[in-house]
């Protein structure tokens, strides 16, 4: 088993997962089987009652797991099918260990961060890294590792000391180490920066751990003479320094790593049986980026939800639509309209950005309402809703955007004025969404809605085909017509 750790420095938020997920997608297209682990150094058991606002969207894995984000990027960029245990967390590390130390499995020893933390964290990688992700039960040969937050962190310690230990015990030919680090660039002067990713290397050398490969990032092309530097004050080779500039799509960016000779250091410094340049796989990445830089024809969607002031909180909406966009050829206009901004109390409070919002609904050529929690903001998404209904707007409702929906068409086409969900008015007299036994408030805290229930499936199929209500507390409808 081959590891590869990826770390990062200066500022949070500057592209670990991306740059992650095409170091293994270049692996998996020279024939080799990768998977991928996420650490998140907080105290949380797993992402499920996180605010959208504090680390973008929860996203769900096929177990039911609730993890953050990157591990979307990871199923996506490597079309694999991770689990819950493919996210590390603080939390779950103490959960561990203090369950081990109440069962007496420590023997009495006083359980302290080294060893007991540091070992529990490399026990979990090595275990989870031969756990088979991609259908045909084959253990992976290559796990990438990404370790969240900025070296330096006082959150990270344990797991930057657990990974000084692992290199040793995984020998050198198995472990390789990225650094991840910014690049500035002075917007008077437009001279790019060197010392914040100075510092950032002399701070993980210093916690023990070499950078292999330092990718730095910035938002023009860097400069063969700040390479140079970069390689020289890092005590790397400049072959060893990757340059990651912003580019217009992120199907780019192993284009970009592959082009600057990743293949070939990964061979040598890791004894990979590979040749020296990616297969087609990475030729079908080319294609693609090629492809999407050159799409002419725009498709505007309007996204109507109540987290828009963070892009990453729709994020797997986003790239869903993205896709399906390349896959007609057109380019993604993704347009973002705060639901509470379509409602008649915005329009007296700040009518600029009631109307404002208004006009991108006009314009959009279809609309989405995503999940969401909460009565604050549905007003607005049903009148989006009743806007593509009526003007027949191509329209998706997913998850409470599809209650919505349901909730839209009893009120305004059945003439079921009190139609409503028990989850905003539990004494509604015509409850179309209620919560399966034995819900409770707290058995839903995050992604998952009494949406994925059969009744709520099953009503949202048929609801514009046929609907009839009983006084009785059950509501009457056909047998559903299959999947």
């Amino acid at each position: 088993m081959k590891y590869i750790l990826v770390t990062g420095g200066v500022i949070s938020g500057i592209g670990k997962g991306i740059i992650a997920s095409s170091i293994g997608t270049i692996l998996k297209s020279c024939g080799l089987r990768v998977t991928a682990i996420k650490i998140d150094p907080y105290i949380n058991i797993d992402a499920g009652t996180f605010s959208p606002y504090e680390h973008g969207e929860v996203f769900v894995l096929n177990d039911g797991g609730e993890v953050d984000l990157d591990l979307g990027n990871y199923e996506r960029f490597l079309d694999i099918n991770l689990y819950k245990d493919n996210n590390i967390t603080t939390g779950k590390i103490y959960q561990h260990v203090i369950n081990k130390e109440r069962r007496g499995d420590y023997l009495g020893k006083t359980v302290q961060v080294v060893p007991h933390i540091t070992d529990a964290v490399q026990e979990w990688v090595m275990n989870q890294a031969k756990v088979p992700v991609d259908g045909n039960k084959e253990e992976p040969q290559i796990c990438v590792i990404e370790l969240g937050g900025t070296i330096g962190d006082i959150e990270g310690m344990p797991f930057v000391e657990a990974f000084r230990q692992f290199q040793f015990k995984a020998k050198r030919e198995n472990f390789c180490n990225i650094h991840v680090s910014l690049v500035p660039q002075l917007s008077a002067t437009g001279e790019q920066k060197t010392k914040p990713t100075q510092n950032s290397v002399r701070a993980l050398r210093g916690l023990g751990l070499s950078p292999d490969l330092i990718v730095c990032r910035s938002s023009t092309p860097i400069e063969m003479a700040v390479k140079e530097k970069i390689s020289m004050f890092c005590h790397v080779n400049p072959e060893q320094v990757i340059c990651i500039h912003d580019v217009f799509s992120t199907y780019r960016v192993p284009v970009l790593l592959e082009e600057q000779g990743i293949v070939k250091y990964f061979k040598e410094r890791l004894h990979l049986p590979i040749g020296d340049s990616a297969s087609n796989l990475l030729l079908k990445w080319r294609n693609m980026a090629d492809r999407y830089e050159r799409l002419q024809k725009i498709c505007s969607i309007a996204l109507v939800g109540k987290y828009t002031k963070l892009r990453d909180c729709y994020a797997s909406v986003f790239k869903a639509l993205e896709h399906s966009a390349l896959a007609i050829n057109h380019k993604l206009n993704l347009m973002y309209i705060d639901s509470i901004d379509l409602e008649k109390i915005t329009e007296t409070e700040d009518p600029v950005k009631f109307h404002e919002a208004w006009q991108k609904l006009c314009k959009a050529d279809g609309i989405l309402v995503p999940g969401g929690f909460g009565i604050r903001g549905t007003l607005g998404k049903l009148q989006a809703i009743s806007w593509a209904r009526t003007k027949k707007i191509p329209f998706l409702g997913v998850c409470l955007g599809m209650q919505l929906a349901v909730i839209e068409f009893a009120r305004n086409c059945l003439n079921l004025k009190d139609a409503d969900s028990t989850e905003f008015r539990p004494n509604a007299s015509v409850p179309l969404v209620t919560p399966p036994p034995g819900f409770t408030p707290f058995s839903c805290l995050s992604a998952s809605r009494v949406a994925g229930t059969t009744g709520a499936r099953h009503l949202a199929r048929l609801v514009f085909l046929y609907f009839r209500w009983s006084r009785s507390p059950d509501l009457v409808i056909p047998t559903a017509p299959g999947p």
